[in-house]
């Protein structure tokens, strides 16, 4: 044994590098000397920032956030399904509108930061899952674990003692039980291996990897949702159109109001089938019933026809919509178009037509606009409004009492001047711009408002020509005797993703179930021999939490004795679960 030294003399030695209890290269550090941090450099920070995106935590988190983004979309008008309330809101809304539209909250599921968020999650996802499926490959394909040396240090634990007769090899007997506890771990679904050495006769036994199966199903699942949604929605289309009773609308891009395509439509090659208007059916609450004058059903009867086929019939109904080549087709509102036929001050016919007005109450008091470009010695517009069953308030302004063709009446106020549709940019048909217009009739004038009944006719101020309104069933329509045209707003819609959504949906949920209910478990059965003896030991160990382990191994404990051969052998001792 080597003598101490002292701290001079062994100063001294390490100086002369002469100490043969250090290595060569050893140096003291001073006090003072700072320690010295390796660089990660570019590589090394690129592998941290990869490793942070693809963590579990980090992919949970851009979850969340996607659902918090999305959340503005159910706030706000988007364009991509109602363009009409999205015009609406910056009428409605013109100084906090701009603002919105700067943050792409009118666009949220198109906009960059939403699809940063998009990118980010599948990339993150993709991350996870495919580390994880190599390892859970390769751990299937493993043997289970070798049998722990004291099983009795485990969570689930329990020990039988079985003495045997003189004339009973026990050494046999172990070897039996161990292949009874094979045999049965095998038909249980474990995983099964035998480990014997000459002190012990043992079985190992693993099962549950459906749970990390069904947790890697699940996140591949999402994986498969975002594709759908993502590529999906390239080939998704929405579109809006109004048809009134006795017209024809074509699937063609000249047809639609408004659509708004995914990226990968392609616009001249929708699907060819058309659709007629025969009749529009609706029930209202009789007058001075409850509820008078709510509608009861909505019932648009339609004549459908295939490029070259039979036409058949069909209704689209709220919330029953209609499959036409892939589309569904929903009503999504409806109300009275009246025939206006505006003539010269030669009786010319410059203008006929059914015109839609837009309701603005539940009785349907409509607002609507007539546009006459030529035809007349100026440019003229036509702002009125529909009374289905007009009477007279207090204030001398009209409305509608009941929503049913009652009392039909129509006003109109008549403004002349530049339409503002010669520009080149585009107007909605639905509204009139005024501020370069000179208004005729209505209030601020001396002239009041046009007031028409079915079959009346008015003079345009300043000798202009007249407008009707025209009192005639609409041509074809079977069963109609008013004198108003109805029409429905139908929204178009394609979705590409749907099916495949819904598929990976099923299999995310089915996933997330074997991820939480599937337990995963191992079990080893140990025999050990001692004289005419046999130790038997019976041990189980949960991946996670696994409140019913011990239950298991208790019950198994049980089956495996009661299979034994019962021959001279009787059980001396048993040890309950230790914790």
């Amino acid at each position: 044994m080597s003598r101490p030294r002292s701290d001079a003399s062994a100063g001294s030695a390490t100086e002369g590098g002469s100490d043969p209890l250090r290595p060569a290269d050893h140096a003291d550090g001073a006090a003072s000397d700072e320690v010295t941090q390796p660089t990660l450099g570019v590589i090394g920070w690129l592998r941290w920032g990869w490793r942070q995106l693809t963590s579990m935590r980090t992919a949970l988190v851009l979850l969340l956030l996607l659902a918090i983004a999305a959340v503005p979309g159910s706030l706000v008008p988007q364009r991509s399904a109602d363009p009409n309330g999205v015009r609406q809101y910056f009428v409605d809304n013109p100084d906090l509108a701009p603002v919105l539209d700067k943050l792409s909250l009118f666009d949220v599921y198109t906009s960059p930061w939403f699809s940063a968020i998009y990118i980010l999650l599948f990339i993150s996802l993709v991350g996870c899952v495919i580390p994880r499926t190599k390892h859970h490959f390769k751990a299937m394909r493993a043997k289970p674990p070798r049998t722990p040396a004291r099983l009795s240090r485990l969570d689930a634990h329990r020990s039988e003692i079985l003495e045997y007769s003189d004339d009973v090899d026990a050494a046999a007997a172990a070897a039996t039980a161990v292949e009874a506890a094979e045999q049965q771990l095998r038909k249980s679904g474990y995983r099964v291996e035998r480990y014997d050495t000459a002190k012990s006769l043992s079985v190992s036994a693993e099962r549950g990897y459906l749970r990390e199966t069904g947790n890697l199903v699940f996140h591949a699942a999402l994986v498969g949702v975002l594709l759908a949604v993502g590529i999906g929605g390239g080939f998704t289309y929405t579109g809006q159109t109004v048809i009134i009773e006795g017209r024809t609308w074509v699937n063609t891009m000249l047809d639609y109001t408004s659509f708004n395509p995914g990226r990968f439509v392609d616009e001249d090659a929708l699907a060819p089938y058309a659709l007629t208007l025969d009749r529009f059916d609706v029930t209202y609450q009789p007058n001075g019933s409850q509820g008078s004058g709510m509608a009861g059903d909505f019932v648009a009867n339609l004549t459908t026809q295939y490029a070259g086929q039979a036409t058949k019939k069909g209704e689209v109904r709220v919330n029953h919509p209609l499959d036409m080549a892939g589309d569904r087709i929903y009503l999504m509102g409806n109300g009275y178009a009246p025939t206006l036929t505006i003539r010269d001050a030669d009786g010319e016919v410059v203008f006929s037509e059914a015109v839609p007005f837009l309701p603005q109450d539940t009785n349907m008091t409509s607002l609507g606009v007539i546009k006459v470009p030529d035809g007349l010695s100026d440019q003229v517009g036509l702002v009125g409004f529909f009374y289905p069953t007009q009477v007279k308030l207090d204030s001398g302004a009209y409305t509608s009492s009941y929503p049913a063709l009652i009392n039909p009446v129509v006003t109109l106020d008549v403004y002349v001047g530049d339409l503002g549709i010669d520009g080149g940019v585009p107007k909605s048909v639905y509204t009139l711009d005024t501020s370069e217009m000179d208004k005729l009739t209505g209030v601020g004038t001396d002239v009041k408002s046009l007031e028409l009944a079915p079959g009346e006719t008015a003079e345009l101020p300043g000798g202009r020509g007249t407008v009707t309104f025209e009192n005639e069933a609409p041509a074809g329509a079977q069963g109609y005797d008013g004198s108003v045209k109805r029409y429905v707003s139908l929204s178009i819609h394609r979705d590409a993703a749907a099916t495949w959504v819904l598929v990976f949906a099923v299999l995310a949920l089915a996933g997330l179930l074997a991820a939480l209910f599937v337990p995963r478990r191992r079990m080893w059965v140990k025999a050990v021999v001692q004289g005419h003896t046999v130790h038997l030991e019976y041990a189980g160990l949960a991946r996670g939490e696994d409140p019913t382990l011990a239950a298991a191994v208790d019950q198994f404990a049980v089956k495996h004795l009661a299979s034994l051969p019962d021959t001279a052998r009787t059980p001396s001792e048993t040890t309950p679960d230790v914790d």
